[in-house]
């Protein structure tokens, strides 16, 4: 596994372009973000179907044509610098093999940020793109409007990307060691989906893959980490980052699933509570960078900055 392209940091005045290509998105909160956002001294635009709502389906933001065309429009417009997600929930899945890869490659890179949901376009952006992505807060989630620690850390990655080599999440070993990969990976089920589909990566060998999900039953879990187990796409991984599992079971139950899955692996350093995710205060995590994890010390050293 190789790094991928990393897209230019932002600077005071950059055009930063909201999409919505999951759930749909409360305007008060988005609001609030867009207030963030230009409280960075960045310059927010809003797709225009934003705040839609589907007819039928009103887990979704809008229809599929139009969450697709948002996402591809603001992608392709040169005046943007920077595209993130208003939210994930659900609904990436159905817009991403409607987007024109071929027209957002001749565009070149960008920042593109979101999580959760996002997952499936963090994976689209690597495979067919070949770009690295940032696993961060969306600009209507609560922990992007409310929590300092969420926005700081993804500020200083976007806007001065060398104070953040080090990710110092504060969490600890579940198999102790370093590891050195190339950083992968998002909410679980999703990863899971992505199993058989056009373009999935094959495999997550050399990667150091980070893992989490919210609102999952153990068993639910489980089954996911199952199934990427027997399709082989574990095998070759060189460490595991486990981030929060907010609405899951006691830490506890979901600590010993992830011991009797992941320990079996051989060796392979897994540290537990990184602080990406659902959580409070959630780092934002580079995918796409070269690295080396210290599972014991619970730091995640970047070769690079994450943005060039």
């Amino acid at each position: 596994m190789k790094p991928l392209v990393r897209p230019s940091r932002l600077a005071p005045g950059a055009r930063v372009a909201v999409v919505a290509p999951s759930g749909p998105v409360p305007e008060e909160r988005l609001q609030a973000g867009l207030d963030v956002l230009r409280g960075w001294d960045l310059d927010p635009v809003v797709a225009p179907h934003v705040l839609d709502r589907h007819g039928t389906f009103p887990y979704l933001a809008g229809t599929d044509a139009d969450r697709a065309a948002d996402l591809q429009n603001v992608w392709c417009d040169p005046s943007v610098d920077a595209v993130l997600c208003a939210r994930g929930g659900y609904g990436a899945q159905r817009i991403v093999d409607l987007l024109d890869w071929t027209a957002m490659r001749a565009a070149g890179p960008k920042v593109f940020v979101g999580f959760s949901d996002i997952t499936t376009l963090h994976e689209a952006f690597a495979t067919r793109l070949g770009l690295a992505t940032l696993h961060g807060p969306m600009a209507a989630g609560i922990d992007f409007i409310k929590n300092a620690r969420a926005q700081e850390h993804l500020k200083a990655t976007l806007l001065a990307p060398e104070t953040v080599r080090v990710i110092a999440s504060g969490g600890t070993a579940l198999v102790p060691g370093r590891a050195r990969g190339v950083t992968l990976g998002g909410c679980l089920a999703l990863l899971a989906s992505e199993l058989g589909t056009p373009h999935a990566r094959p495999s997550a060998r050399g990667g150091l893959l980070c893992l989490e999900d919210v609102g999952e039953e153990t068993y639910r879990l489980d089954r996911y980490l199952t199934q990427l187990l027997r399709a082989g796409w574990l095998d070759g991984v060189h460490g595991v980052l486990l981030g929060s599992w907010e609405q899951c079971d006691a830490l506890d139950r979901v600590r010993a699933l992830l011991v009797d899955r992941l320990g079996p692996l051989g060796g392979v350093p897994v540290v537990e509570e990184f602080g990406f995710g659902h959580c409070a205060g959630a780092l934002t995590i580079p995918f796409g960078a070269a690295a080396e994890l210290d599972a014991d010390a619970g730091t995640l050293t970047l070769d690079e900055p994450a943005l060039r």
